[in-house]
């Protein structure tokens, strides 16, 4: 199995099935976990040196932190409602508690945190959403944190890509200290397919193929992306939802295109 694949598990004691830390990626910047809660539930975290993005891909939960209390917060019960979700920003050397109202699937975004802002609740109609590309390789776009917005090194975004449609595509990659025209991000993307029992492949590689892998990815599933171009492929009858998490030396997200392939956006 590929290295960069990770696959969920049962849930532990905190209803956590996926766990992602720089250590275990092998990498310095990008943190991620998955929990599936249910009803009366409780999760509880310190952010310590961390700033983290919590998203409710699916379900209701009360959040708290310090002084703020968001209740019943949560506007969608799956992600492939295609409406766009609440999340909450928690600054680093805090600590948040998630009460499930509803069951959960709650994704905790961290990256490195030094303390420029404070917590506060990301609406729904706050969010920028979009469409990118045409025919076969559209997708469209449910900005959470993007490079605009406050906060010290994390991008959130989610994407939505249709049955027999390209994502990420053509290739591009964002691992080369090349500003304005390159920035350095790591990436993961949690996978979700609708329905449930579809696949996706995703190919990450490099311009020498010192890192060429093809995944076949199934219902949240993570892909981490350390360098490289990194396209994604969702087939008939199976529409893809990934909700993407980057974050690297600065916050500004910058790619480079696969010159093999830019030629179809001219």
């Amino acid at each position: 199995m590929s290295n960069l694949l990770v696959r969920p598990t049962l849930p532990d004691e905190q209803g956590r099935i996926i766990e992602i830390t720089p250590a275990s990626a092998g990498w310095k910047y990008v943190g991620f976990e998955v929990f599936q809660l249910q009803p009366g539930q409780v999760l509880e975290q310190e952010t310590g040196d961390k700033e983290v993005c919590l998203v409710l891909v699916g379900g209701k939960a009360n959040i708290s932190t310090g002084e703020q209390h968001w209740e019943n917060v949560g506007n969608r019960m799956d992600p492939f409602e295609k409406i766009p979700p609440y999340a909450a920003y928690i600054p680093n050397d805090s600590q948040f508690r998630v009460e499930a109202t509803t069951a959960l699937e709650l994704a905790v975004c961290k990256a490195p945190g030094f303390g420029n802002h404070k917590a506060r609740l990301i609406k729904p109609d706050e969010r920028k959403c979009s469409t990118r590309g045409h025919g076969t390789n559209t997708r469209f776009i449910q900005d959470i944190l993007p490079d605009n917005e406050e906060a010290d090194s994390l991008l959130v975004v989610e994407v939505y890509t249709p049955g027999g449609n390209w994502s990420s595509y053509p290739p591009h990659k964002h691992s080369e200290d090349n500003l304005p025209h390159e920035s350095i991000l790591e990436e993961t993307y949690y996978h979700r397919l609708n329905p449930s029992q579809g696949f996706a492949f995703q190919r990450v590689y490099t311009d020498d193929r010192s890192l060429d892998e093809t995944m076949s990815v199934e219902n949240q599933n993570v892909v981490m992306v350390p360098e490289g171009y990194h396209p994604v492929g969702a087939p008939h009858g199976y529409d893809l939802y990934y909700l993407n998490v980057m974050a690297g030396p600065k916050r500004v997200w910058k790619f480079h295109n696969d010159p093999a392939h830019e030629w179809m956006l001219k």
